[in-house]
């Protein structure tokens, strides 16, 4: 009765429009100030929250996302990457997949991915006559790669609130993310062949391609260090972060000399905001998880669970169905610190392996982003596509439509890691 109690008043605060990161901490210090406990635990709670290396990462990783977005690496990579896949049947589109591949492999988050590689793919892909729908569906599914392939934003936050490896969960998603990013791009194949009406573009010479791949060569480069640095064990995550950072300014600053200095400020107080708001939130679950263990809720879920779903492979579907449905009215990042602090012990005493079921976690949380009526990926796509990229005022209705095949598509991909484990814990673990 209690956790019903407790869960219906977090909705209900979430329904008044209060921010969830306000909305965790304050009903998790109403509990524990409810408990007649000590008021100077709420914020020993959220400053222990924020007292940890790993969560450097977060601002580091942010600021190499912004740096690069604001000095065009998505144009230099997409272009490369068309010259080489243009002229397949929805050539433009496979090449939007792997552009998203590829960023996502250094900014570590599905908002600027979606955002840099949409900036340049939606006009390109329009005038060559995609389906409008069929475009800002794939963009805004092919930015959640962002999340899955290394390095990951929610991957540190699961890693941190979780107590596991950074790295393991880094390496586990390299081969989900391959595999989501194949079966795009053999839908995209398969439906512009069937269902096309779009106009190919030329075959590139390979001087053309040679010159592309040339410009987009230092952004290759940094995917690659950050990648190998991390799984030869040259540096944390965190240090990697750090080592990206100074390597993006190094990029857009000197070498291809597409930021200017004085752009560094609003970059540095935009990647602020976006940091400052991803640390409020861990904050306030911080208290609001202390609550909960007070009261005594993860041990009897964790009782529940053990009685009705004896089997592993139930509860990872239950879970799956439950965050679904979570993540149509909760952004991604409050999903997990909400639920973790809940579900960890059950994981323990169910025998499953953490790294292994955090990959499917995210993977649930990349469909968390394109899912109305929150998905976040859905209102950067129209902001990109009204931002005269498209024809005419679309609506995020529109995008909506168009990413729910992509939906299913990651779905499928699940339920294959499901499956077939070894997809994520073979490189972490046995590579």
């Amino acid at each position: 009765m209690t956790t019903a109690l407790i869960f219906i008043g977090l909705l209900l605060l979430l329904l008044a429009g209060v921010d969830i990161a306000f909305a965790l901490a304050g009903l998790g210090a109403v509990l524990l100030l409810a408990a007649d406990l000590s008021p100077l635990l709420i914020p020993q709670a959220m400053m222990s929250s924020m007292d940890n290396f790993i969560l450097l990462a977060v601002p580091l990783f942010v600021l190499m996302a912004n740096v690069l977005l604001r000095g065009g690496a998505g144009d230099d990579l997409f272009n490369a990457v068309q010259t080489w896949v243009g002229h397949w049947p929805g050539g433009l589109a496979v090449a939007t997949i792997l552009s998203c591949a590829l960023f996502s492999s250094i900014s570590g988050s599905s908002v600027a991915t979606a955002a840099t590689i949409g900036t340049v793919a939606i006009p390109a892909m329009i005038s060559r006559g995609y389906e409008r729908r069929f475009v800002y569906g794939l963009l805004a599914a092919g930015g959640t790669i962002g999340i899955l392939i290394p390095p990951s934003i929610p991957m540190i936050v699961f890693g941190f609130v979780m107590s596991e490896s950074i790295v393991d969960l880094f390496l586990a998603g390299i081969g989900p993310g391959l595999l989501l990013t194949a079966v795009f791009v053999i839908y995209a194949v398969v439906r512009s062949h069937f269902w096309g009406g779009q106009s190919r573009t030329e075959r590139c010479s390979w001087d053309q391609r040679r010159r592309a791949t040339i410009k987009a060569l230092p952004i290759l480069v940094l995917a690659l260090l950050i990648l190998s640095g991390i799984y030869f064990g040259v540096f944390t995550p965190t240090e990697a972060a750090g080592v990206g950072f100074v390597a993006s300014l190094v990029i857009t600053l000197g070498l291809q000399r597409s930021l200017a200095i004085g752009q560094l400020g609003d970059i540095a107080l935009e990647s602020a905001r976006t940091s400052v708001m991803v640390l409020f939130i861990i904050a306030g679950a911080k208290v609001f998880g202390q609550a909960l263990a007070l009261y005594q809720i993860p041990q009897e879920v964790t009782a529940a669970v053990v009685m009705n779903l004896v089997l592993p492979i139930a509860f990872i579907v239950a879970i799956c169905l439950l965050l679904l449905v979570m993540g149509c009215v909760l952004e991604t990042l409050s999903m997990m610190l909400l639920m973790l602090p809940i579900i960890e012990p059950s994981l323990r005493d169910l025998n499953i392996d953490p790294i292994w079921f955090g990959i499917i976690f995210t993977m649930m949380m990349e469909c968390a982003l394109i899912t109305p009526p929150v998905g976040l990926n859905l209102f950067v796509i129209q902001a990109v596509a009204n931002d005269g990229h498209g024809e005419g005022s679309v609506s995020t209705g529109e995008v909506a439509r168009g990413v729910f095949p992509f939906v299913l598509l990651i779905m499928l991909c699940v339920a294959i890691v499901i499956m077939i484990p070894e997809i994520a814990l073979y490189i972490p673990f046995h590579l």
